[in-house]
């Protein structure tokens, strides 16, 4: 014990750097946006194998309760579709017309699933990271959604992992439209809880209701349209009242996200770009030089 004391005593100003040391790499990662983003944003391989290992332990010992909820889900998913299969060959004649919309909407885009290994939902600068990256055809600002809908889009990328800057985010912005309205704004999340966000710059003429649905314009290179985003809770005026901020329940559950699908936006691009094309040859010429 005296030994101890006196190594303790004769290296303390050791023991003390450390600790300082310690403190200040926790106040500069914790605080600092940037730098938690890119040092702790598990992006790198080391973290990104550490959240994966314990992802996959927790899907082991939930295993049982994911099977569960699946099957219940399947059934319920099955009873759906011949209903509507038996809706639609009824009213037109062609039961085969909701698997031929599925597929022309899915047309052009291709999906790269991948497995969330980890994620927060309680800060105000929620990411989200993938196990899959660059080297699987991953790239920044590609959209990710799930089969209930929108997550987010893809921050950063490295070779194996990416980082998703999801919808509860609050530099989050993606373009919306009322489903069967037409009206747009732009997705905004203001903080905790996470399962309601806001949708802003809504124009005053707008006609809608409350329970309407809310999904992607496909006016960006991002997101196709009609994906889900959320249903409509309740409608305020903007601050400067010229317009509406409605307020949605989000279509998809960030504390039980497990799997997301991002999608290869080229087809998207090169259409945003052909309309950038035709609407910079549609501009007046300046004639004042000739």
């Amino acid at each position: 014990m005296r030994n101890l004391l006196a190594f303790l005593a004769k290296y303390n100003h050791w023991f003390v750097f450390i600790l300082l040391e310690v403190i200040c790499f926790v106040l500069l990662f914790r605080f600092n946006n940037f730098q938690g983003s890119v040092y702790f944003s598990s992006a790198n391989a080391v973290a990104g194998k550490v959240y994966e290992y314990n992802s996959s332990v927790t899907t082991f010992f939930n295993m049982s309760q994911s099977n569960k909820k699946l099957s219940e889900r399947n059934l319920i998913l099955e009873q759906q579709v011949r209903a509507l299969t038996q809706y639609i060959a009824t009213h037109h004649g062609d039961s085969l017309s909701m698997e031929q919309c599925q597929k022309q909407a899915l047309a052009g885009f291709k999906l790269i699933p991948a497995k969330v290994i980890q994620s927060t939902i309680n800060r105000e600068d929620n990411l989200i990271t993938i196990d899959k990256g660059k080297a699987d055809g991953i790239h920044e600002d590609m959209g990710v959604a799930c089969g209930t809908g929108v997550v987010g889009v893809v921050y950063m990328a490295s070779d194996h992992y990416s980082i998703v800057l999801p919808v509860i985010n609050v530099n989050s912005n993606i373009s919306v439209m009322i489903r069967k309205r037409g009206y747009f704004g732009f997705l905004h999340w203001k903080g905790t809880p996470s399962d309601i966000a806001y949708v802003d710059d809504v124009p005053r003429h707008a006609r809608f209701a409350l329970g309407d649905y809310v999904v992607t314009n496909g006016y960006s290179s991002i997101f196709p349209p009609g994906i889900m985003v959320g249903k409509i809770l309740h409608v305020f005026n903007s601050s400067d009242g010229l317009s509406y901020r409605v307020q949605l329940r989000l279509s998809t559950d960030f504390g039980k996200l497990r799997h997301v699908c991002v999608i290869d936006n080229s087809a998207l691009k090169d259409k945003a770009l052909l309309l950038k094309a035709a609407q910079d040859s549609l501009k007046p010429r300046d004639t004042s030089k000739k």
